[in-house]
């Protein structure tokens, strides 16, 4: 089998951002593919005829120097390889690898008249390497299958004219068009109308999503409705497109403990047995009456066949990058396989509520004036939210619009974390925001407004009330499955922090059936829950939160979970676990990935030292001959394999 660095070059796909370069390096793949086979099948041909002349009786031709070159001709196209590999291992300073093992025990066998045996180890070996190759490509697939939505061209409107381009030559501002049908080449925002896109290649969702004059629109999305126009928000390499295909290819940089923990006892494993072969060669010399070099070199060529460690080195990278691309095959990004095995020890789940499980799309329900306010205050606080990304902004601000009133830019604006904005709009000195706000600013509000559940906003003009606004978020439709599948998981404690009022925060988690909900906090107050929890050193903390405003928090937990975070810098750079589409019940899938990887990972391990230690036992005992001691080896590392290949189902 390859070595562990193989497979991570394997596993993992170009950075290059050229179009051409997957292409090139799937032909490389399979054309190495393609000549392993060649030299398997002719390898295998040789053997067996070997075999049938030595079964006939070994005819009078075939003996002697004969039958040896007969061998080495069939040795030659499986064994030739592994041994230039081995030898420039030694070269490098790496001795102890399996390559060493492989060609001492198999030029072993030669010099002891086993040629069968020594070539059937190689070839089994090359068929070994034939399913490896077979499990690592499946592995990749959907990471191929991202490098594959990356557009070749874009068509930039230039000169009076569109012009048919390289992504990477489109600068921020520029106008591009979009053909039905076609891939969009870089982040941008609408122009046009309106137009729907097939996102599943990001998402993994299947459903089309609309997308709105002013809505950004993401690289890889599939045009399908109308020919549309986007102004080009982000360069080509900064596209979300780009961060995502980067995040997933450099993810098994980061190891699990476990498979740092199987490397590096490979290194002093390898080493060992190599010196116990030798041992066992030559110790029972002075032990044994009959001693008989020749069988007992076969018995130390056997254990050194045995122990080859490639079940371990290969099966369990395999099943960890196994993971990550069922995973992302799913929606959901790992950034190293250590957050897998992360999530399956996570016994306490803090979400936020906006955007986490609620859809952050809030609507007004109602505006409430003062008794003897005439100043129109509702224009104003959509002046002052104007130019604001916030949910609660924008249902301002479209509220006001269809009140059919007209919406002035601010002259000074302030944010206030965690209270609101405050500013000055035609004049007036406007403050927005939470009862909090009003009351570090001596404002009396209207006792009315406390009694409402939703969201409240506050408006005062000039020092004086005017109003308030009651704004409403709506749950996503898969958050109570979201719940009940945690619960389900064995998570011990759910919990709810929100900036919203209390009273909402409490009126969702008792709907949902949360065990603990906290409202009405600051991001700061946030952060400190969290280290309160984490007091507790037996809990594993993963925070669901929308991976900007709860960025401290995110870096805070044990693993940091960002939810809908395709196109946020944020989510991307702070976030250990990014769900791209945006459903909380995929926190659930996430750990039971994790769960799963971690089972078939701890399978391998468990099939391959317990086979390894019957036939090496076996073997040291006599009782084992080489055929045994393939099973143990190549066999074990296929069924190892097979059984990490069930990750992508």
């Amino acid at each position: 089998m390859t070595n562990t660095n193989n497979i991570d070059n394997k596993a993992c796909c170009s950075t290059d951002q050229h179009p051409d370069k997957p292409k090139k390096q799937e032909e490389k793949t399979s054309s190495s593919f393609l000549q392993t086979w060649g030299s398997g099948i002719v390898s295998l041909v040789i053997l067996l005829a070997g075999i049938a002349a030595d079964q006939w009786g070994q005819p009078a031709f075939f003996q002697g120097w004969i039958r040896i070159g007969w061998y080495v001709l069939a040795y030659l196209p499986v064994g030739w390889p592994v041994l230039v590999k081995g030898w420039k291992s030694i070269l490098k300073g790496d001795v102890f690898t399996e390559f060493f093992l492989m060609g001492i025990a198999t030029l072993g066998a030669f010099a002891i008249g086993e040629y069968p045996e020594a070539v059937a180890v190689m070839l089994f070996y090359a068929i070994g390497e034939l399913f490896q190759d077979a499990a690592v490509n499946r592995a990749k697939r959907n990471i191929k299958a991202l490098l594959d939505i990356r557009p070749d061209s874009a068509s930039v409107y230039r000169s009076g004219q569109m012009v048919s381009v390289h992504p990477e030559e489109v600068q921020i501002g520029e106008t591009i068009q979009v053909k039905p049908g076609e891939k969009v080449p870089l982040d941008g925002e609408m122009i046009s109308e309106k137009s729907s896109f097939n996102t599943s290649a990001l998402t993994g969702e299947s459903k089309p999503a609309t997308y709105n004059k002013g809505e950004n629109v993401l690289a890889g999305m599939v045009n399908l409705d109308r020919l549309i126009e986007l102004k080009v928000t982000r360069r080509f390499n900064e596209s979300s497109l780009a961060r995502i295909l980067e995040l997933v290819q450099n993810a098994t940089a980061r190891k699990a403990k476990t498979e740092q923990f199987i490397r590096k006892f490979a290194r002093v494993y390898t080493p060992i047995v190599t010196f116990l072969a030798v041992g066992l060669t030559f110790l029972p010399y002075f032990f044994v009456e009959n001693y008989v070099f020749e069988d007992w070199l076969y018995r130390a060529l056997i254990f050194l066949v045995i122990s080859c460690p490639c079940a371990l080195v290969i099966s369990i990278p395999l099943g960890y990058f196994g993971g990550i691309g069922a995973a992302s095959r799913k929606g959901i990004l790992f950034k190293g396989s250590n957050f897998l095995d992360l999530m399956t020890r996570v016994n306490t789940v803090v979400m936020d509520k906006t955007g986490t499980l609620t859809k952050g799309v809030f609507e007004v329900q109602k505006a409430v004036t003062m008794d003897g306010i005439t100043t129109d205050w509702l224009s104003l606080a959509a002046a002052m939210e104007s130019k604001s990304t916030h949910p609660i902004a924008k249902a301002i601000t479209e509220y006001t619009k269809k009140q059919g009133k007209e919406i002035s830019e601010p002259e000074q604006q302030e944010e206030i974390a965690g209270h609101g904005l405050k500013g000055k709009v035609n004049g007036k000195h406007v403050l927005i925001g939470n009862q909090k706000l009003m009351d570090k600013e001596g404002i009396v509000t209207c006792a009315d407004a406390a009694g409402e559940v939703n969201t409240v906003i506050h408006i005062a003009v000039d020092q004086k009330y005017a109003g308030y606004l009651v704004i409403a978020d709506e749950l996503k439709e898969d958050a109570a499955q979201a719940i009940n599948a945690l619960h389900k998981s064995g998570v011990r404690e759910l919990i709810m922090l929100s900036g919203d009022k209390n009273a909402v925060t409490q009126q969702v988690a008792k709907s949902l059936g949360i065990d603990k909900a906290f409202g009405d906090l600051l991001p700061e107050q946030k952060v400190e829950k969290v280290e309160e929890l984490k007091k507790d050193t037996n809990r594993i903390i993963a925070f669901v939160g929308d991976g900007i405003n709860d960025a401290p928090v995110l870096a805070l937990a044990d693993v940091g979970m960002a939810m809908g975070g395709l196109g946020s810098d944020a989510a991307i750079e702070t976030a250990d676990v990014v769900i791209q589409t945006d459903q909380p019940s995929k926190i659930a899938t996430a750990i039971q990935i994790g769960k799963q990887t971690k089972r078939i990972v701890w399978q391998n391990i468990g099939l391959a030292f317990g086979v390894k230690v019957i036939v090496l036992a076996l073997g040291a005992g006599g009782l084992a001959t080489m055929w045994e001691a393939v099973f143990a080896d190549v066999g074990v590392a296929l069924l190892a394999i097979l059984n990490a290949v069930r990750m992508q189902k």
